[in-house]
C-alpha cells in the first residue's frame, strides 16, 4: 500500500522491506467503499484505493470483509496491520490510533427528486420532510435542526428505503454520508445530490499508535496518489462526481496525518513518487 521514500523520516518498517503482504480489513456491507462483487471476492472506492497503494509499495494486499466493530480490535491484536475501512478521525481516535492524512472529507449531503430546485440554503428545507436512516448520524443531525430550520423527519430502516420516499414523494430530501448520497444518484437516475453540510471531519487510514513507519509509508504513497489525481479518479468513478480543488481528496497535507490532532507530524515531506 504504501509508496516511495520519505525525506527526513523513516523509509519504511521491517515488514515492508521484506514484502510481507499487507493485511487489513473493512466492512464489507458499506457500498460504495467496500462491498461483495457477484462473481466474489469484493469491490468499491477503498478496494481500490487500498490496491494501489499496496501496488505502489510493491506489496500484496489481503483484505477480510468483517464488522466494522471488529476493526480496531484486530488492528490493536495485530491481525491486520491497518484499517483500510473509512475510519473518521476524531480527537478521540486519535489519542489512541495513528493516522495518515484524510483521504476524503466525510460530510453530510442531500438527495432530492431529479429536477428539483437545488437546496441552496438549510432555510429552504422549512415546511418540508426529510428521510434519515434510523440510528444513523443523519438521524441525529435531523433531531437536533429540525425545530431550527423549521422540517420534519421520517426514519427509516435503510438508507435505500429513505431515497425510495424521496423518489414516492413522501420526502423532499434524503439525508445521507457525502460519498452514499453520490452512489445513490450514480445508480440512481431518478434523483440527485443538493446541499451538503460541511462536518470539517475526514476519513483516514489507521494504523497502531507503535507504527509510526508504517503510517508514514502510507502517507507518502497518498500524497502521492493525490498528486498525481488517482484519489480524484477513483472518487469521481464512485461517487459520480470530479472532486473540487481544496477537498481532502486533492488537497496534500504538508506533514504526515491530520493536521491538529494527536499523532501529526508537522515536519514538511518532501514527495518522492515512483
Amino acid at each position: 500500500m504504501l509508496g516511495a521514500a520519505l525525506a527526513g523520516a523513516a523509509v519504511f518498517s521491517a515488514t515492508a522491506q521484506t514484502g510481507a503482504p499487507l493485511k487489513t480489513g473493512v466492512d464489507a456491507t458499506f457500498a460504495p467503499h467496500a462491498m461483495v462483487k457477484l462473481g466474489g471476492g469484493l469491490q468499491g472506492f477503498n478496494i481500490e484505493l487500498g490496491e494501489e497503494l499496496a501496488k505502489r509499495e510493491g506489496r500484496k494486499l489481503e483484505i477480510e470483509g468483517t464488522e466494522f466493530s471488529g476493526l480496531v480490535p484486530g488492528l490493536n491484536a495485530k491481525k491486520y496491520d491497518f484499517i483500510l475501512a473509512p475510519v473518521t478521525v476524531t480527537p478521540e481516535r486519535a489519542k489512541a490510533m495513528l493516522f495518515t492524512e484524510g483521504y476524503l472529507d466525510t460530510d453530510y449531503t442531500f438527495v432530492i427528486k431529479k429536477g428539483t430546485a437545488p437546496i441552496a440554503a438549510l432555510e429552504e428545507l422549512k415546511g418540508k420532510t426529510i428521510a434519515v436512516n434510523k440510528g444513523s448520524a443523519y438521524e441525529n443531525w435531523a433531531k437536533d435542526n429540525a425545530q431550527k430550520y423549521g422540517f420534519s423527519f421520517d426514519v427509516y430502516g435503510t438508507n435505500a428505503d429513505a431515497v425510495q420516499a424521496v423518489q414516492s414523494g413522501r420526502a423532499f430530501a434524503n439525508l445521507a454520508g457525502n460519498t452514499v448520497a453520490g452512489w445513490a444518484a450514480k445508480q440512481n437516475p431518478a434523483v440527485q445530490t443538493s446541499y451538503t453540510v460541511k462536518t470539517g471531519l475526514v476519513w483516514a487510514l489507521a494504523f497502531r499508535a507503535d507504527d509510526k513507519a508504517g503510517r508514514d509509508a502510507a502517507s507518502m504513497a497518498l500524497k502521492c496518489m493525490k498528486q498525481d489525481g488517482t484519489v480524484a479518479r477513483l472518487a469521481e468513478k464512485w461517487f459520480g462526481a470530479k472532486p473540487d480543488a481544496g477537498t481532502t481528496a486533492v488537497k496534500i497535507a504538508p506533514g504526515h496525518g491530520v493536521p491538529g490532532l494527536d499523532g501529526y507530524d508537522a515536519t514538511p515531506v518532501t514527495l518522492k513518487c515512483a
